[in-house]
C-alpha cells in the first residue's frame, strides 16, 4: 500500500484525523430500518446520505459520508430514516407490521427487554386473542366483514399460525443409498395434534367468514339506538316493536334486528337463515369439541392442585354433595332441572366447585395406601371404587353445567392452563379453537334474534 494513502497520527491535525477515520471505517448499517418499534421520522441527520454513492476500485457502490455535527447517539439512532425520494410501500408496511409481531413475541410482551415477559406460548395466546377483540371485538350484526378488517385477520393470522410449520416430531423411516443399502434414518412430519387439528380450524375459520359474507343484501335491517327506523312508521311503534323483538333484555345496548312490519321474513329467507343457524351451531360444537381436547391434553399446574380442598363434600357443600352421593342413578340434567341456576355466573361458580371436587376424589382414588390386613385392603378398595364413582358424576355434571350454558366463561383450571402452558402447538390450537367457537355462538345468537324478530312481527300482525 502507498505511504501516501496511510494517515500518520504524528503529522495530522484534530480534523484531518476526524476525517481519515470516517473515511476508513466500514458501517454495514445504513438506511436499512432497524426497528419496527421507533416512530418514523423525516430526520436525515444520519451518517450517510441515502441517495450518493461513488465508486470505489471494486466496483461496487458505497455510501459517500458526511461530515455531521451530530453525537454518536444521533447518527446511529434506531429510527427508521424515509426522504422524499425513498417512499415506503405497503409491502415495507406489512414487513414492519410482521416484525412489529414478532418482537412483541420474542420478548414475550415486555418491551423493556429484561426477559421479565411471559412464555411465547401465552405471548402467542394473548396476540391471538387481542386480534380477535380487534377484528371482531366491536361486531354485533348479522352483515360481511368490512375488507380492511378481513384483510388484517388474514393476513396476522398467518404470521402468527405459520409458528406451526416448524413444529414438527421425529420418526423412523428407511431410505436407500444409492449403492443400494436399506438404512433406518429419523424424518421429520408435523406433530400430530397441529397436523389434525390445525386445517379443521382452518376450514371452520373459511366457513365463519362465508357465512357472515352471505348477508350483504339481508331481508332484516337493525335498530341501533332506539330511534324511528327508516321502514317504520313512527317513534311509538319502533319502541314497541324493539320491546317485542328483543330477545335478550339484558343485553339492551346490543343492535335489535328489524324486519318488514306485518309481513316479517318471506320463507325463502326464512328458511335460509334457519339453514344458516345450523350450519353455524354445528361449527360451534366442533370448535368447542376441538378446545376441549387441548384443554384436557394440557397438563394441570401444581399451582391449582395444590390449592384444592381437603374434600369434595367441603368444595361442593353439603346439599350438593349429598345429592351427588345418594341416589343409584344420579342424572346430571335433573340435579340441574332441580337448583334452577339464576343466572350464569352462578354457573360458572357451581362449575369451578364440581371440577374442584372430581380432581379431589380423582386424587384420592389414585393415590396409594401401606395397610397391611385384610380388613383394611377391603375398606381402602371400596373408599377408592366411591371415589372413582363420585368422580365420574362430578365429571358428567360439569359436562351438563357446560353444555346448559354453552357461553359459560372458562373454569379457574382452564384459566390456569392456559396461563402456565409451555406447549406453542397447545397454545395456538386453544386460543384459535376458543375464538372460533366464540364467533361461532355469536353468529348463531345473532340469527335467532333475527328469527325471533321475525315471529314477533308475525304475532302483532295476528
Amino acid at each position: 500500500m502507498e505511504t501516501s494513502s496511510q494517515c500518520d497520527e504524528n503529522s495530522l491535525s484534530d480534523n484531518d484525523r476526524s476525517t481519515c477515520l470516517d473515511s476508513s471505517i466500514d458501517f454495514s448499517r445504513t438506511i436499512s430500518d432497524v426497528s419496527s418499534f421507533s416512530e418514523r421520522s423525516e430526520d436525515h441527520s444520519g451518517l450517510f446520505e441515502p441517495h450518493l454513492h461513488h465508486r470505489g476500485a471494486g466496483g461496487g457502490g458505497w455510501p459517500v459520508p458526511r461530515p455531521s455535527s451530530a453525537p454518536a447517539l444521533n447518527r446511529l439512532s434506531m429510527k427508521p430514516r424515509t426522504d422524499g425520494f425513498h417512499r415506503r410501500s405497503p409491502a415495507d408496511d406489512e414487513v414492519e407490521l410482521i416484525k412489529e409481531k414478532f418482537s412483541k413475541l420474542l420478548l414475550g410482551e415486555d418491551m423493556s427487554g429484561n426477559g421479565k415477559g411471559v412464555c411465547t406460548a401465552v405471548a402467542i395466546s394473548n396476540s391471538i386473542t387481542n386480534l380477535y377483540a380487534t377484528v371482531f371485538g366491536t361486531r354485533h350484526k348479522l352483515e360481511p366483514l368490512p375488507l380492511e378488517k378481513k384483510s388484517m385477520w388474514r393476513r396476522e393470522m398467518d404470521c402468527l399460525l405459520s409458528v406451526c410449520d416448524y413444529i414438527v416430531e421425529f420418526y423412523p423411516s428407511s431410505q436407500t443409498l444409492p449403492d443400494g443399502t436399506t438404512v433406518e434414518v429419523m424424518t421429520t412430519r408435523p406433530r400430530s395434534d397441529i397436523y389434525v387439528n390445525l386445517p379443521a380450524l382452518e376450514k371452520l375459520d373459511a366457513m365463519l367468514i362465508e357465512i357472515l359474507d352471505s348477508f350483504h343484501k339481508p331481508e332484516f335491517w337493525y335498530d341501533d339506538h332506539n330511534t324511528t327506523a327508516t321502514k317504520q312508521s313512527s317513534l311509538s311503534s319502533s319502541s314497541s316493536f324493539r320491546r317485542l323483538s328483543h330477545r335478550n333484555e339484558d343485553k339492551w345496548w346490543l343492535p335489535v334486528p328489524c324486519v318488514p312490519p306485518g309481513t316479517g321474513l318471506s320463507e325463502k329467507g326464512r328458511k335460509s337463515l334457519q339453514q344458516k343457524r345450523e350450519c353455524a351451531n354445528q361449527i360451534h360444537k366442533a370448535a368447542v369439541a376441538i378446545n376441549s381436547g387441548i384443554l384436557t391434553e394440557m397438563e394441570i399446574p401444581e399451582s391449582f392442585m395444590a390449592t384444592l380442598p381437603k374434600s369434595g363434600k367441603s368444595s361442593l357443600g353439603e346439599s350438593h354433595y349429598k345429592s351427588i352421593i345418594l341416589p343409584d342413578r344420579f342424572s346430571p340434567e335433573l340435579f340441574l332441572d332441580n337448583l334452577k341456576l339464576p343466572s350464569e355466573h352462578d354457573a360458572s361458580e357451581l362449575a369451578d366447585r364440581v371440577e374442584a371436587a372430581m380432581y379431589v376424589w380423582r386424587k384420592k382414588a389414585s393415590s396409594g395406601h401401606a395397610k397391611s390386613s385384610w380388613k383394611m385392603v377391603k375398606e381402602l378398595v371400596e373408599e377408592e371404587d366411591k371415589n372413582v364413582m363420585l368422580a365420574s358424576r362430578a365429571e358428567g355434571l360439569l359436562l351438563a353445567i357446560k353444555q346448559r350454558f354453552p357461553s359459560l366463561s372458562q373454569t379457574t383450571l382452564d384459566t390456569s392452563k392456559i396461563q402456565y402452558n409451555k406447549d406453542v402447538g397447545q397454545a395456538i390450537l386453544e386460543s384459535y379453537s376458543r375464538v372460533l367457537e366464540s364467533l361461532a355462538f355469536n353468529i348463531v345468537s345473532w340469527i335467532e334474534d333475527a328469527l325471533f324478530a321475525d315471529t314477533s312481527a308475525k304475532q302483532m300482525k295476528a
